[in-house]
């Protein structure tokens, strides 16, 4: 399974239906980032994304974007594909 990584809030509702999907999906390899507990990381979010808003996620490296885009890729048919990905 492809690797995931989401940079996110704690309080964030998106964050959390963001997690909640990929939980469903079977994903347990995930590696959170907590923008809001660390500002530089922040920063690297914003850097490698070009958003200020979160989640920005990433699944095996891929940018896809935020939980509606996440539920966007799922509603296609595609999150499936990219999860299945080697790392």
């Amino acid at each position: 399974m492809a690797r995931v990584l989401i940079y996110g809030a704690a309080a964030c509702p998106y964050c959390q239906a963001a997690d909640r999907l990929l939980e469903r999906k079977g994903v347990s390899d995930i590696e959170r980032v907590r923008v809001d507990l660390d500002p530089a990381r922040r920063v690297e979010m914003q850097q490698k994304s070009g958003r200020t808003t979160v989640p920005q996620i990433w699944i095996g490296g891929r940018h896809v974007g935020g939980s509606d885009e996440l539920h966007d890729l799922e509603g296609s048919g595609q999150l499936d594909q990219l999860l299945a990905k080697a790392p």
